[in-house]
């Protein structure tokens, strides 16, 4: 009997590096003393917060759509997303020549609406508590011939947002343990993917939060669990199960999951803006949040942090954290 191959390899990651070479940012690596000191560890934190259209979903979509064919660019693509991915793809999309439709939650936060409209995309919106995303994407891009180019389901995806670890580790070398945010599963299946083939001894943990643990579940029950779609202020993470193709990564690779609070979540926000000097959303400080309360467990000397993303408004980033202690 022979042992199917994984279905993501550090080559692969490497193949998208080398495709995003040019167009994507090679964001930058933070280090804060005052952070450094506060959790016990050097912290080096890879800033996708500044990645084009603010988060590291760019990587992903444009691996995935520079691979598509002339004909089915010319028909054009759709994705279904919060906002983050919306966003990646559409702007992709404008790279690439061709047009997008994105099926996107009727409460997505309108900054990440705006933008993704910003970029020539067309929105469909939907209720994300009583409607079924995928099943709407999908029918829409049957409908129309388009090409479905899904948040984190899909090699080329994961292979791209893997390449935001890989850049990570080539320019600070061999760390103990990354912290990644956890929504869907791409970007901590393509992280892993790179950062075990790299440093097999380095512990992967991701961050949830707490109302949607959907990915620690399955992880210790050993197969899918689904839960009820999650209210959070990280609605990047608001997701009822987790992929099927990233959970057969994170499975093999994800060494534990920590989970924080909406309210650890806005401290960690209010801290990388008074500390760091950052705008960061709420997603993509989770990994913050589980350093600074300690969640994520007993530190090593050498720990990298993807932050995520940095899609707020100034409206909703002072209605969460202005009247914090």
């Amino acid at each position: 009997m022979t042992t199917a191959p994984p279905p993501l390899t550090l080559d692969d990651v490497r193949d998208a590096a080398a495709r995003l070479k040019g167009v994507a940012h090679r964001t930058p690596v933070v280090r804060s003393r005052t952070l450094d000191a506060f959790v016990g560890a050097e912290v080096l934190l890879k800033c996708e917060n500044f990645q084009r259209v603010g988060a590291f979903k760019f990587r992903g979509a444009y691996n995935a759509a520079s691979r598509l064919t002339p004909e089915q660019l010319t028909r054009g693509v759709a994705a279904y997303s919060s906002g983050n991915h919306a966003q990646a793809v559409a702007l992709a999309a404008r790279e690439l020549g061709t047009t997008a439709v994105i099926v996107m939650p009727e409460d997505a936060p309108p900054a990440k609406r705006e933008a993704t409209a910003g970029y020539g995309a067309e929105i469909v919106t939907y209720d994300r508590y009583s409607e079924d995303r995928v099943a709407l994407a999908e029918a829409l891009a049957a409908e129309r011939g388009l090409t479905l180019i899904p948040p984190y389901e899909h090699p080329h995806v994961m292979a791209g947002q893997g390449t935001a670890a890989l850049e990570l580790l080539e320019e600070v070398g061999e760390l103990d343990a990354l912290l990644t945010p956890v929504g869907g599963g791409g970007l901590i299946a393509g992280s892993a993917t790179a950062a075990k083939a790299l440093h097999p001894g380095i512990r992967v943990i991701g961050v949830e939060p707490e109302a949607g643990d959907d990915t620690k579940r399955s992880l210790e029950a050993g197969r899918r669990v689904e839960i009820p779609v999650p209210r959070t202020i990280a609605d990047g993470q608001a997701l009822h199960i987790p992929g099927e193709l990233t959970f057969s990564v994170n499975r093999r690779l994800v060494d534990d999951i920590a989970l924080v609070s909406d309210d650890e979540i806005r401290q960690a926000m209010r801290f990388a803006f008074e500390r760091l000097k950052m705008v960061v959303e709420p997603s993509g400080a989770t990994p913050l949040a589980a350093l600074l309360t300690g969640r994520a467990g007993p530190l090593p000397r050498r720990v990298g942090v993807i932050v995520s993303g940095g899609n707020i408004d100034a409206a909703r980033f002072a209605s969460l954290c202005g009247g914090l202690a």
